[in-house]
């Protein structure tokens, strides 16, 4: 089942009871979407989640609820948290993770897991595709966040990647420079092993010097090796996107260490 209720409030009563009255649904099920973060009002001027479900609403509030029992029902791998810097933290997020909810919810997202886990603000520095899993900073500050994204917008943020992709990609490496949406968009691929069993595969580490929306894989697919389990570029597969963001290093902002995390797997 998937709905939109809006309700604007005509006199006082609790969030739960306006929605339950509006939608149909049982109380039950929308306070376990608000506690997902599928309801949403303005405060202070700013749309933002609604999670308690007996707020006292005002008349004139409006409250809308986006339920969808499928996205609520996921259960994903949750992430790890390798490092925590204080104003920031370091984790790995696994294959199937958002990096942010949406509108429908945001339990499902590595964002909503580390505020619950860390119980401290949390702002999105960088994304990483659902599909795909690594490394991942979380900012803690409205300021971290900023000096973190410079370091990806200035690109002085080394990321290193590791795909498995179709076919044999003989060249030991390889540099693709193929503009991307009318952008500058560079990939540097390193082959490590060439897998013989049919089909063959190759497995790559891939350095990127730009971070353009699905990079690796539209350059590795435009090269025709394509990611394994790449669904929009290539094929789907069982096993999933074999891509995973392996390594961050960056001068710490903060403290001017130089710092590098590795990826708890080896490989896709």
């Amino acid at each position: 089942m998937r709905k939109q209720v809006d309700v604007k409030v005509e006199s006082p009563i609790t969030a739960v009871d306006a929605l339950a009255s509006a939608s149909g649904l049982p109380k039950q099920r929308i306070k376990d979407a608000m506690a997902k973060g599928a309801c949403w009002w303005v405060q202070k001027g700013k749309q933002v989640r609604l999670r308690k479900a007996k707020r006292d609403l005002k008349p004139g509030t409006r409250i809308q609820l986006f339920y969808d029992d499928q996205v609520l029902a996921r259960t994903p791998e949750p992430p790890s948290l390798i490092e925590n810097k204080g104003r920031y933290s370091v984790w790995f997020k696994p294959h199937g993770l958002l990096s942010q909810g949406s509108q429908w919810g945001d339990h499902c997202s590595l964002l909503r897991i580390a505020e619950t886990r860390l119980n401290h603000p949390c702002f999105l520095v960088h994304r990483l595709d659902a599909d795909a899993a690594g490394l991942m900073l979380i900012a803690h500050d409205g300021k971290a966040a900023a000096a973190l994204s410079e370091l990806f917008a200035g690109r002085t943020m080394t990321k290193i990647y590791r795909a498995t992709v179709t076919g044999a990609l003989e060249s030991n490496q390889q540099l693709i420079d193929q503009a991307l949406d009318g952008k500058p968009s560079v990939s540097r691929v390193t082959t490590l092993e060439i897998q013989p069993e049919e089909p063959a595969r190759t497995l790559v580490e891939v350095a990127i010097e730009t971070g353009r929306k699905h990079q690796i894989r539209r350059h590795l697919a435009g090269i025709g090796h394509a990611i394994v389990g790449d669904r929009l570029y290539g094929t789907p597969d069982a096993e999933g996107l074999q891509l995973v963001a392996i390594q961050l290093a960056f001068q710490c902002p903060f403290t001017g260490q130089h710092l590098t995390f590795s990826a708890p797997v080896p490989r896709p």
